[in-house]
C-alpha cells in the first residue's frame, strides 16, 4: 500500500509473492528460454529462488552491498562480488538477472558491465525486476511495477534488518 505522501509503499507477504508470480507471468509470455537464473543477494533472493523453482532452471547467485547503513536504508559504497556461485561450474549461455528493484539504476548498470567484461561465456543477459522507480538510470527487460515517485519501499522481511539474537531470545523467552 501506497502512503498518501508517495514516500512510501508497505508490502505485505501475500504482495510480495504476488509480483514475483507475475513477474514469473511476464518472462514467460515473451517467450524467451534462457539457461540460468543469477540473482543478486541479498534483495534478488527471494525472487531468484521462487523464479528458480518455477522455471526449474539452475540458481546462481552473486553478492551486492550498497545499503548498509541505518538498518538498511542508506545507500553507501557499491561492493559487487568477484564470483558467482553456481551449481554448475561457469555461468555461460543464457542468463537472466534477477533483483528485487531499479531503484537508481546504479547497481544493475555495474552488474552488468562487470559481467559483460569478465563472464564472455554468458551469451545473452536479460534483467528482471519487481518495481522500477521512475528516477532509475536503467530499464530492466521485465518488471512487474513502475512507481513514479521514489517511495521507500518496505518489504515484507526487512524487520530483520534491526532485529539482533538478543531480541529474539526475549520474543520467544527461551
Amino acid at each position: 500500500m501506497l502512503t498518501e505522501d508517495g514516500k512510501h509503499l508497505y508490502v505485505s507477504y501475500d504482495e510480495y509473492h504476488n509480483l514475483i508470480e507475475k513477474l514469473a507471468i511476464k518472462i514467460h509470455q515473451s517467450d524467451w528460454e534462457f539457461d540460468t537464473i543469477l540473482c543478486l543477494a541479498r534483495g534478488g533472493m527471494r525472487p531468484g529462488d521462487i523464479l528458480s523453482r518455477i522455471f526449474d532452471k539452475p540458481l546462481a547467485i552473486m553478492s551486492t552491498s550498497s545499503y548498509r547503513a541505518g538498518a538498511g536504508t542508506l545507500q553507501g559504497h557499491l561492493d559487487i562480488a568477484k564470483f558467482i556461485t553456481t551449481p554448475q561450474g561457469e555461468i555461460a549461455g543464457k542468463v537472466l538477472l534477477v533483483d528485487d528493484l531499479a531503484d537508481s539504476g546504479h547497481t544493475l548498470n555495474a552488474v552488468i558491465q562487470m559481467l559483460k567484461t569478465n563472464y564472455a561465456p554468458i551469451t545473452e543477459l536479460r534483467s528482471a525486476v519487481l518495481w522500477t522507480k521512475a528516477l532509475s538510470k536503467f530499464k530492466p527487460d521485465y518488471s512487474v511495477e513502475f512507481l513514479p515517485t521514489d517511495p521507500w519501499i518496505h518489504q515484507p522481511f526487512e524487520s530483520y534488518d534491526a532485529m539482533r539474537p538478543a531480541q529474539l531470545l526475549n520474543k520467544w523467552k527461551v
